[in-house]
């Protein structure tokens, strides 16, 4: 393999001769084998946006001349489209505070620069990667700036989705709503409930996920770019300075707006835990529902069975015509991974000392695996779950009739002691409430038909006084 020799303040190393990094890129790949992966082709596009942006804000300066801004971001406009990418060679999980992932952008940018220019790569007399693809920047502004935007590009998949399911998750509410079913506390019988009264509320906590999520995409747009190593701007010219937020707002397409006080926007990551607790609240309220779906549909003979799940797969290697709720299970192994990676983003920002935190590394992993994660587990819910979902109409009318449940309507009537005394006696003779109430002459017919009625039981009664 041919090889060019580059150096750096540590020593001097071969780097592949077609390689479109350089050695800053390749000692982070040697010295950080953690997790295997490539940075996320988002996060790539991000890196190549704000790199575009700084160049032109440069060029506004005056301290960037117009034949190297315009290489640079011929070679960001690339990468932008998807090429280079496999050139990204650091692991995402790195020391550093992400400085091997800057760096890599700087040098690729650089050399796929050097060659528009007609140079060899490696030639870094024509195009520096610090004197000229980071000019006016530092990883300390660069990085989180690009994990900012990163997420603004991943949020919108996942509202879209949500979105998604909230519209199922309506249409089966439409769908249910006369079918009546005993509602449950505690896993005990508790009073009537329209399956699609349950699942209206679904849809609500959902919605609620979304107004969430939407929230915190405004912190997001906040950038401490321009602030460069503590947020002082060291090194900025001032038009670069006024004029690089609203640059790579141009580039993005994104309203974004530099942070007021750029030196706290450097060193303080709480925008971040805000959106990874609106991902693990998302998460926490997708596996409730799951968990429901599963009890729900549990049996199909020996279990609860007021709903059917679309059948997936086969359930069991040794257990013919098994069938399991692997769509809902999957969706609260998601959850768990989530609530993990937020007790990561959380540990992450909080261990930051001084004037940056060097551990957004690994906080962008997790918050992006999250919310990528997230997307996918609530498209095959959709899917392969809610759309298919359909109502054993007779299962929920049969176990109603066997419930006590409908005492608690009596309460006003008859008291909560006798009550309670006619749901133990329905329980141990097997014959129903509304039976009883007959045989013993305890109401009369046209009261019982008026307080036991169940789809009444459904709804609250409002006062006439508006």
């Amino acid at each position: 393999m041919n090889t060019r020799l580059e150096s750096d303040s540590i020593g001097a190393m071969k780097v592949p001769c077609d390689a479109y990094y350089g050695i800053h890129s390749l000692r982070g790949k040697i010295n950080f084998p953690i997790t295997n992966k490539h940075l996320s082709k988002e996060m790539i596009v991000s890196l190549a946006e704000i790199k575009s942006a700084a160049a032109q804000a440069n060029f506004k300066a005056g301290t960037l001349d117009e034949e190297k801004k315009n290489a640079i971001v011929m070679a960001c406009n690339e990468i932008i489209e998807g090429k280079w990418h496999d050139q990204f060679i650091v692991d995402p999980i790195q020391g550093g505070a992400g400085t091997s992932t800057n760096m890599n952008a700087n040098e690729v940018i650089a050399n796929r620069a050097i060659e528009i220019l007609g140079g060899t790569l490696g030639d870094y007399s024509i195009i520096h990667p610090n004197d000229h693809v980071n000019m006016a920047q530092s990883t300390n502004d660069v990085y989180p700036t690009s994990g900012k935007l990163t997420i603004l590009k991943l949020l919108p998949l996942l509202l879209a989705e949500l979105e998604r399911l909230s519209m199922s998750l309506q249409n089966k509410a439409i769908e249910f709503d006369g079918i009546i079913k005993m509602g449950r506390t505690q896993l005990q019988d508790a009073v009537p409930i329209r399956l699609g009264q349950s699942f209206n509320a679904f849809n609500s906590v959902i919605k609620r996920d979304i107004k969430r999520i939407k929230a915190v995409e405004e912190d997001m747009r906040v950038l401490n770019i321009g602030g460069t190593a503590v947020g002082t701007a060291i090194n900025v010219d001032p038009i670069y300075l006024d004029t690089i937020v609203s640059l790579l707002s141009k580039v993005t397409g994104e309203p974004l707006v530099q942070a007021e006080d750029l030196i706290d926007a450097t060193q303080n990551l709480d925008g971040f835990v805000h959106v990874s607790g609106a991902i693990k609240t998302c998460a926490v309220n997708l596996s409730k529902m799951a968990n429901d779906l599963r009890l729900l549909s549990s049996g199909p003979k020996t279990g609860v069975a007021e709903i059917n799940l679309p059948p997936m797969q086969n359930g069991s290697s040794i257990m013919p015509g098994k069938v399991n709720p692997v769509i809902p299970e999957v969706v609260t192994q998601v959850a768990f991974n989530i609530i993990g990676n937020d007790m990561t983003v959380t540990m992450a920002a909080e261990a930051g000392q001084m004037e940056l935190n060097a551990f957004e590394p690994i906080l962008f992993y997790n918050l992006f695996e999250g919310i990528t994660t997230l997307t996918g587990a609530i498209q095959t819910f959709i899917d392969h779950c809610i759309s298919g979902i359909t109502a054993n109409k007779e299962r929920c009318e049969d176990l109603l009739n066997q419930s006590v449940g409908t005492v608690t309507a009596l309460c006003p009537y008859i008291g909560y002691k006798k009550a309670a005394d006619l749901a133990k006696r329905s329980l141990k003779s097997g014959k129903r409430v509304k039976d009883l109430l007959v045989e013993e002459h305890i109401l009369e017919q046209n009261e019982l038909e008026k307080i036991l009625n169940p789809e009444k039981m459904t709804e609250p009664v409002h006062s006439t006084m508006r």
